[in-house]
């Protein structure tokens, strides 16, 4: 038995598995390709360069692999990415990348991206995140594994979001979120870290006792990013099992955009 709604236009080249299931009224355009056990809704257009994983479950009325919103772009074969074990909620639309950049638009593995969510041109998201509805990103922004946007996060061109971070809802983001900050605010302001989050990760308390000593470098210890990223770096002689976290945050520090700077 077909898996495919008969309403559904599928074009002859796109490349699906014969275990997808497409909803009515869909369109799928020649480029398209879908993994094994992946489900589509009904009324999406998925275009493009697009190439979705496994065991996705794409909800009715989203829009994948369109043009970008970008006035540069002259019909280059850009792509959009897409992982594993990701939900994708209504009325979603994520554009493919621009030549501009890295030409592809990328989202990882069991991703949770409720209603509403914009993804623009060249943005790149990790694994196990959860975007609430109205989570909005500009294009080239860099959204790290573990993160969590709050409902209507708006995320400026070119801000990187760090592993573990979290925004709370209508937060307005300009500058880069270091990995476990919590931020609130228009514009947003480093409220906390995200420990709650962190122990439901496993973290141990030795982590997590690194992990308050980050933030109190960063943000209580009137220090600069430079003087502050001098004592994260020593953090591993008093935490040992904290290495991979102070080697996070070093490698998110060390690629600060000057024009960006960090939420503070």
């Amino acid at each position: 038995m077909s898996l495919i709604h008969p309403t559904a236009l599928v074009d002859a080249s796109a490349e699906l598995d014969s275990t997808v299931s497409v909803g009515p009224y869909t369109v799928i355009g020649p480029h398209v390709k879908i993994g094994a056990g992946t489900t589509v809704g009904a009324h999406c257009v998925i275009e493009g360069h697009t190439t979705i994983g496994r065991d996705n479950r794409i909800f009715q009325f989203n829009s994948l692999g369109a043009i970008p919103q970008d006035k540069k772009y002259a019909g280059e074969p850009c792509e959009l990415i897409i992982g594993d074990r990701n939900t994708i909620r209504e009325f979603c639309t994520f554009n493919i990348g621009s030549p501009g950049d890295r030409g592809v638009t990328r989202v990882g593995n069991d991703n949770w991206i409720m209603a509403y969510v914009h993804l623009a041109h060249d943005c790149v998201v990790g694994n196990h995140t959860i975007f609430a509805n109205n989570s909005q990103l500009a294009g080239h922004v860099e959204v790290g594994d573990w993160v969590i946007l709050g409902g209507f996060t708006v995320v400026h061109q070119f801000v990187r979001i760090g592993a573990h971070a979290m925004t709370a809802m209508c937060s307005l983001l300009f500058a880069d979120v270091p990995p476990f900050v919590m931020a609130q605010g228009q514009p947003a302001g480093a409220r906390s870290m995200n420990y709650e989050g962190l122990r439901r990760r496993g973290f141990n308390p030795e982590r997590l006792s690194a992990v308050k000593a980050i933030h109190k470098a960063l943000y209580r210890s009137n220090l600069t990013v430079e003087q502050a990223m001098g004592q994260i770096d020593q953090l591993v002689q008093q935490f040992p099992d904290a290495q991979p976290d102070v080697d996070l945050m070093s490698a998110f520090l060390q690629g600060l955009s000057t024009h960006r700077g960090i939420v503070r």
